[in-house]
């Protein structure tokens, strides 16, 4: 009779014993009651362990016997079968208990993993790698883990933890579930279980959603999907728009994802079809339009379709975007799947033609819209009027007014507006203005648009008594004028020389208790300064400061410009102590190339230098216009020696090869009849990069006779 070994190990199959080896090397102690909590935290580190998962999956198929099993393994490890002295502490697998995902509903039972069809691949895959994954490898070791380790545990955990009468909050029982991180096939798995219950669902998706997260991952598209579909199927709409706005954030790199999560998710739990509809939604109010478009075809495409409503969205979207000829497609396709247009959907189609420019056809599509029972409405009139205006179409704009009030739809604000814009485009103010009274005299009150529009025809055409005496009316009738009102009469004076008069007219309804933004006031004191009357820039600035306005930079700019180009340089440079004293702004280049170029311009050249110094202290570098000014100032003070500097300072340090400058400075060494001096400047200059032009030739020949001429009358 053979003797029997006291080891245990040794009547291990050698798979399985290499495998408990590597568990002694980590903890090199016996299992018994003692020491049972240490061997659990081994079993536990290793079997939470992809790679262990898989090594020992791999070894129980290459085990001695070929045939070693689960049940196997736990009894030669942590049972007493009669061989050695191991008092086991775990229990038998759970039987009878089906796959991972149990049925739809809580509770259910399924004798295995439910499938989803691949419409695009046309074969069945599982609804999780993992899953399948967990399941080969399950091992009744796990029972030797804690409940909050232990992985068939723990959807159960919380489950219970989920249950009405329990803690609702997932939060609540987070203790006895962080143990270790819920996998997303667990995650999916206590969905589906909650299904019933969305608010607890919900509960527990934002959990494990901010778990995920500050882990550094994020739930996979299932997990979102089953979560939409749950919200769906139990009407709460706007949250299950608000995780499916989050999924499409999350997935924008990859097309088609979010839909075909959609399908999948929709073979494991109940679902609706709104999930589509609200899919394009969220696509479009994502400015994912392409992306709708798409979900939209797909949709159709498997037998869904969409609701009325949502198709509309999706072509307003599209006529937005003037992808006009994807309109007729989307119209076409919701023909096709049979879903009923409405008013809402021609008024849409019709707008999509005006913008088009495509007129033609809107007499076409309204018989085919009244063929169909639909009656064209205010909102239809309005589109076609206003776009009959907008081509110049006036007379077929007037023809429709009249139409409108055959058929017992009078005109509304947005009628007449329509028109009185088409006459003053037209250049018939008058008739507008006839067309507005009319408008008064029907009932109609006048909006700050519809007086807008014949103001900005008064301006255009130049009558400007009339657009003042408007804007009395506008202020009598409660309608305040706003920042398009002022400036259109602030460039209606300007155009025609009376730009003081504007000024005058903001003082005066200002006194009546109008208020005039400060963007009028700027455009104001820079249209003062456009108009070369900085002095009255100037007083109008101090007006303004005084009710405590601040200027700005582009303020100060524009008015020591004006004052430049009016030639009053000492106020431009005191305006710019202020500014640069009083408010702590910094000049731009632009003002340094005034200021300078109204330096030299007034034989102030030394001034004009250490203007150009500041400003490259500054970090401002100069242009060629304020080399030309500095160098042709020097010039015209003789300084030939500065004006030499000057001209090679700026080709060498800013590459600044101004010809105007060359050939000034050319002329006026040729004056001095200086043949060496002129012809040493020609060669050092050529050397710098300068390439003389015609006119550079014919200052050197001046030069050349000048110094011929001197010459004779020397001898």
């Amino acid at each position: 009779m053979a003797s029997t070994s006291s080891d245990p190990m040794d009547r291990l199959p050698t798979g399985l014993k290499l495998f408990v080896r590597n568990l002694q090397s980590l903890t090199p102690v016996k299992l018994d009651d003692t020491n049972y909590p240490s061997w659990s935290a081994t079993v536990s580190s290793w079997l939470l362990s992809e790679e262990l998962n898989l090594s020992f999956e791999k070894k129980l198929s290459l085990g001695d016997s070929g045939s070693t099993s689960s049940v196997d393994i736990h009894n030669a490890l942590f049972t007493n079968s009669g061989r050695g002295n191991g008092r086991g502490r775990g229990r038998g697998p759970p039987r009878g208990r089906g796959g991972p995902y149990r049925g739809s509903q809580p509770g259910g039972r399924g004798g295995r993993q439910p499938q989803y069809r691949d419409d695009t691949r046309g074969r069945g895959a599982p609804a999780d790698e993992s899953e399948s994954e967990t399941s080969s490898i399950s091992s009744p070791l796990y029972n030797l883990l804690p409940d909050a380790e232990n992985p068939a545990k723990a959807v159960d955990l919380v489950c219970s933890a989920l249950k009405p009468g329990n803690l609702i909050r997932i939060a609540g029982r987070k203790a006895e579930i962080s143990g270790r991180p819920l996998t997303s096939s667990e995650i999916s798995r206590v969905l589906l279980r909650c299904q019933s219950d969305s608010r607890a669902a919900l509960s527990f998706f934002d959990w494990a959603r901010k778990s995920f997260k500050c882990n550094g991952n994020r739930l996979d598209t299932l997990n979102y999907c089953l979560m939409v579909h749950i919200l769906a199927w139990s009407s709460n709409y706007s949250q299950a728009m608000e995780v499916l706005s989050d999924l499409v954030r999350m997935t924008a790199t990859k097309e088609d994802s979010v839909f075909k999560g959609l399908i999948q998710a929709a073979e494991l739990c109940n679902w609706s079809p709104v999930v589509f509809d609200m899919l394009i939604r969220v696509y479009i109010r994502s400015g994912m339009l392409k992306r709708g478009l798409r979900a939209f075809q797909n949709a159709s495409r498997i037998g869904f379709s969409s609701n009325v409503i949502t198709i509309n969205i999706l072509l307003n979207a599209l006529s937005q975007e003037n992808h006009f000829s994807k309109c007729w497609e989307v119209y076409d396709e919701m023909q096709r799947i049979g879903v009923s247009p409405n008013s809402c959907t021609f008024n849409i189609l019709i707008h999509s033609l005006c913008r088009s420019g495509d007129l033609g056809m809107v007499d076409e599509f309204m018989e085919k819209m009244e063929e169909e029972g639909f009656e064209p409405d205010i909102v239809t009139y309005n589109m076609l009027v206003d776009s009959y205006c907008k081509r110049g179409r006036l007379k077929d704009a007037v023809h429709l007014y009249y139409i409108m009030y055959k058929r017992g739809i009078p005109p509304d604000l947005i009628t007449y507006t329509a028109l009185i814009s088409g006459f003053c485009k037209a250049g018939n103010v008058k008739d507008a203005h006839q067309l507005f009274l009319g408008m008064v005299h029907r009932g109609l009150k006048p909006d700050s648009v519809s007086f807008n529009t014949l103001l900005h025809g008064y301006c255009e055409e130049g009558m400007m008594h009339e657009a003042k005496s408007l804007l009395h009316d506008m202020i009598r009738d409660g309608v305040g004028p706003d920042d398009f009102s002022f400036r259109k009469l602030v460039e209606g004076f300007r155009k025609h020389g009376r730009l003081v008069s504007a000024l005058n007219l903001i003082l005066e309804v200002q006194k009546f208790g109008i208020s005039v933004s400060q963007d009028i006031h700027e455009h104001v004191v820079i249209a003062l300064c456009m108009d070369n009357r900085p002095f009255a820039a100037k007083n109008f600035l101090d007006r303004m400061i005084d009710n405590g306005f601040e200027p700005n930079m582009v303020i100060y700019r524009e008015l020591i410009i004006s004052f430049c180009n009016c030639s009053c340089v000492d106020e431009a440079l005191r305006l710019k102590d202020e500014m640069e004293e009083g408010k702590g702004l910094k000049l731009c280049l632009d003002t340094y190339r005034s200021i300078i170029t109204c330096l030299c311009a007034s034989s102030r050249n030394l001034e004009a230098n250490s203007m150009l110094q500041e400003m490259i202290n500054l970090g401002l570098e100069p242009d060629a216009e304020i080399c030309r000014a500095l160098v042709v100032g020097h010039c015209g003070d003789r300084n030939i020696n500065e004006a030499l500097f000057l001209l090679g300072f700026f080709a060498r340090k800013y590459h600044v090869f101004d010809m105007v400058c060359y050939n000034r400075v050319l002329r006026l060494l040729g004056e001095k009849g200086n043949v060496g001096e002129l012809m040493e400047f020609q060669e050092n200059m050529m050397k710098i990069g300068f390439a003389p032009n015609k006119l550079s030739c014919k200052h050197v020949v001046g030069g050349l006779q000048k110094a011929m001429k001197d010459h004779r009358n020397y001898i």
